[in-house]
């Protein structure tokens, strides 16, 4: 794969991931409610999604999807559910900022029962948008040499973009921690409110989309 190709590649990765999307979102309010460190489980979930999408393309089953209305419409509802869901637990939630440091004994539980859910929300979000499988198997194929390895691009592409993905989500992540110093609950609640309400038009957004205009 040629040098130039990676760079278009890795730039335009960081134009798709820099547009706050669910996840993103989802990082901006982790890092506000419970400090970067629970925010990180929410990027590594997210870093999985973009492993099993970009798999998902590489194996065909954004191929599928494009052309299959029943399995396209299965995945786009199972999303705009999920997402609906996430974005009112968000308008519901009662703001309150998680302390992001407790003794390692059993006070502990309390403070890292949150970070198995704050993973499987970022991994869910993103694996459960039939748009993530199309994008991936319009995107990546744009970048690929034919006479070269199949298996070595995607490996690549996957680790560039995944790479990007991280950093953004991150920043987001941080400052939301950041802010974090600055917030009461109600500035917390604040960001609980926005992010749920953009979650819930996500939503509903992606229930008006159709394979032909992916």
């Amino acid at each position: 794969m040629m040098d130039i190709s990676l760079v278009s590649f890795a730039l335009l990765s960081l134009i798709v991931v820099m547009t706050p999307g669910p996840t993103v979102l989802l990082a901006l309010s982790n890092g506000s409610r419970y400090g970067f460190g629970t925010a990180s489980y929410g990027i590594a979930g997210a870093a999985l999604s973009d492993a099993v999408l970009i798999s998902a393309a590489g194996l065909g089953l954004g191929a599928l999807l494009a052309t299959s209305a029943v399995l396209f419409g299965l995945v786009k509802w199972i999303g705009v559910a999920y997402l609906v869901w996430l974005g009112v637990q968000m308008l519901r939630s009662s703001g309150q900022i998680a302390p992001v440091s407790a003794p390692q004994t059993g006070g502990d539980a309390q403070t890292s029962r949150p970070r198995p859910a704050v993973f499987r929300k970022s991994f869910l979000v993103a694996v459960t948008n039939p748009k993530g499988y199309l994008f991936f198997t319009a995107f990546l194929p744009q970048f690929l040499i034919p006479s070269e390895p199949m298996f070595v691009q995607y490996a690549t592409l996957a680790g560039v973009f995944i790479a990007t993905d991280v950093v953004t989500m991150a920043i987001y992540a941080a400052a939301g921690a950041k802010a974090m110093q600055f917030l009461s609950n109600q500035g917390a609640l604040w960001i609980d409110r926005t992010c749920g309400g953009l979650l819930v038009a996500l939503g509903v957004a992606l229930a008006f989309v159709k394979r032909d205009t992916v």
